[in-house]
């Protein structure tokens, strides 16, 4: 029942959402149109409910071969290949909003892990890739939430880029995943969307962890 209902309200709020948002998308294209390499959205292949490949969308924020440049797949603060509307649209997280159209497919609830790209997935062990996608991929979640400036983790640790995601961010992030799963709720994805609005005035609150008393400790 509970996912049935919740799929219900996917489809509404998203129909909802790309109504609301539009007057703000259409702006936001022009801009990209106009400035960068005049690239607006970013389709890239993550891994979704049941461990399936589907493609996610976002508005375009770096530039178009930076796969190939610095640090590949990871993203540091300041990251010169960010541009500079790209470096806008990815502090407000206004550049994850295509994703309503994800939802409103289905290959995205508004509340879920978040989808992660194979190679990021492929860094989990077996025991991991089996639990992590058991739920439907969210545009927002708990591992948003706790990793909201995970640039500036990856830039402040001492560790590499590639082995302070590995070792420190992907084994927190699997397990905040699975806990989302075991404490699936109305209760727990309304609070979710509840943080996520929250995080965007005070960036710096530690209420997610007032609210979810029983996340896992924090290992960093």
């Amino acid at each position: 029942m509970y996912k049935f209902i919740k799929r219900f309200f996917d489809i509404l709020f998203s129909l909802l959402a790309l109504v609301i948002l539009l007057p703000v998308f259409i702006p936001i294209i022009i801009l990209l149109l106009l400035t960068g390499e005049h690239e607006v959205f970013f389709r890239q292949e993550r891994v979704g409910y049941k461990n399936s490949i589907f493609r996610i969308w976002k508005f375009a924020t770096m530039l178009k071969n930076s796969p190939n440049m610095g640090h590949g797949d990871m993203t540091v603060r300041k990251d010169p290949r960010i541009t500079p509307l790209g470096r806008f649209l990815r502090q407000s997280k206004i550049n994850e909003l295509p994703q309503v159209f994800n939802i409103l497919t289905g290959d995205m609830s508004f509340v879920g892990p978040r989808p992660l790209m194979k190679v990021g997935f492929d860094r989990y062990s077996d025991e991991m890739k089996s639990k992590v996608y058991n739920a439907q991929p969210g545009l927002t979640g708990i591992g948003s939430i706790v990793f909201r400036d995970e640039e500036l983790i990856i830039t402040q640790s001492k560790l590499p880029p590639q082995e302070c995601y590995r070792d420190v961010i992907l084994p927190y992030k699997g397990a905040l995943e699975v806990w989302y799963q075991q404490h699936q709720h109305f209760y727990t994805d309304s609070m979710i969307l509840f943080l996520t609005a929250w995080y965007v005035v005070f960036p710096k609150s530690d209420l997610v962890y007032k609210v979810f008393t029983t996340l896992p400790k924090r290992t960093f």
